[in-house]
């Protein structure tokens, strides 16, 4: 309707449409047919064996046919590729007849120039009203760009892989040349170890070494830097390095630790990633008379050290008080002494054993615990060290993953005499 102006109750003219106005217009102009054609997929209807009677212009281009070379002369398998025929065949075209529809189908159809075109199809049954099938509808995906999206993504995971396995590798690597490659070996004892990686992705803080000193001595060491990775490698490295170098110097236990506090103290003290460890270190010492070994051991916050007796009897040989290693500028160093008989045997390890959880499938599951290590022990006594080590190494596998921290373990046994060495030479 026309208005006039100055009169509100007049015709006036209407001015020119506006943008949205447009564009709603054109909608409703657009013709379903217009639709069908140019839709962003391709439209396929066939009879019910397959044989094409109408196909949209979308998926004409895409496939670079004429629409008189498919409506009636060709089968919606005759596009596919081999495979994918093969598939139809077996899988597709049987399951269409049962469930009526099927959906998200990923094919490849085969383009006029012999390219090859990754597809997701899905197909219905139309129905008459009788319920009896007339055709089959059949819409068709480009799935170019999913095919390359997954491609990347398969790359991007094969190279995270190799990746994963080189630091692996690099991880293994740095892991071995933190421990002794072999333990020495020590007349007149029976000497094992093991190191149980919690995760082949990081480098342990767990450490140990045997090793001979002036005048027929021998020291010995295992300990557990706080922390995983590079960091705790490089304090793994220098507290073992100083260990040794602290023995030859003055091989006293208490004495040896205290210049690793020492060390640890000055070099990481006020630092941002203050770090420090437990350790227990052992001096060796034959004992020619009684036979066996004179054992001292100190400790700086170290799990108590477990002996199993040769009469079957079994104890932690607990050092209190003894404090962590780098804390603090003069740490309490905990001292013991034992006799190590003949068929005695000393276990030493770190706190992966018994922080360990006994249920691997639950985080908060109960952890092994030093009750359970003891009663482990009378178990096994009187027992070798490379029998303890097996035993021990069975017993961390039966965890599973419920072992979260690396462990190392240090077993010494003092072999009973053989018959012939009870006797002597001159009976």
């Amino acid at each position: 309707m026309c208005r006039t102006d100055g009169d509100e109750g007049g015709p006036q003219e209407e001015g020119p449409p506006t943008d949205e106005q447009a564009q709603f217009s054109a909608l409703l102009e657009d013709s379903a047919e217009d639709l069908y054609e140019h839709a962003p997929c391709g439209y396929l209807s066939t009879q019910l064996d397959g044989r094409i009677a109408r196909v949209n212009a979308t998926l004409l281009d895409w496939l670079g046919h004429e629409r008189d070379d498919l409506v009636g002369r060709k089968h919606f398998s005759d596009l596919l590729t081999v495979g994918g025929r093969l598939y139809h065949e077996t899988h597709f075209a049987p399951l269409l007849r049962m469930q009526g529809e099927i959906s998200g189908i990923a094919l490849e159809l085969k383009a006029s120039d012999g390219t090859r075109l990754p597809v997701l199809v899905t197909s219905t049954v139309k129905t008459g009203s009788d319920g009896q099938p007339l055709l089959i509808r059949t819409t068709i995906f480009d799935a170019r760009d999913r095919r390359a999206y997954e491609t990347e993504l398969l790359r991007a995971r094969q190279k995270a892989d190799q990746e994963r396995d080189r630091l692996r590798t690099l991880a293994t690597t740095l892991q071995r040349t933190l421990l002794p490659p072999t333990l020495v070996s020590v007349p007149g004892l029976d000497v094992s170890a093991y190191y149980h990686l919690a995760s082949l992705d990081e480098v342990g803080g767990d450490f140990y070494d045997l090793f001979p000193l002036a005048s027929g001595t021998w020291g010995l060491f295992l300990g557990d830097v706080c922390g995983k990775g590079a960091a705790a490698a490089a304090v793994t490295s220098l507290a073992r390095y100083t260990l040794r170098a602290a023995a030859v110097y003055d091989p006293d236990p208490t004495a040896v630790l205290g210049n690793l506090n020492t060390v640890l103290n000055h070099e990481y003290n006020g630092t941002d990633d203050p770090r420090f460890c437990t350790v227990v270190f052992g001096l060796l010492t034959p004992e020619p008379d009684r036979g066996g070994f004179h054992v001292t051991l100190s400790s700086g916050g170290h799990p108590p050290a477990l002996l199993m007796r040769a009469d079957g009897t079994a104890d932690f040989l607990h050092t209190p008080g003894g404090q962590l290693i780098g804390v603090l500028p003069d740490a309490h160093i905990a001292t013991t002494s034992l006799h190590l008989a003949p068929g005695d045997t000393l276990l030493l390890h770190t706190d992966g054993l018994t922080e360990a959880r006994t249920e691997a499938t639950d985080i908060s599951g109960e952890r092994y615990g030093d009750d359970a290590l003891l009663d482990f022990g009378r178990a096994l006594a009187p027992t070798t060290a490379s029998d303890t080590v097996r035993a021990v190494r069975e017993l961390l596998g039966s965890f599973g993953t419920g072992v979260d921290d690396d462990t190392a373990v240090l077993a010494i046994h003092v072999p009973r005499p053989t018959p012939a060495e009870q006797q002597g030479p001159d009976d």
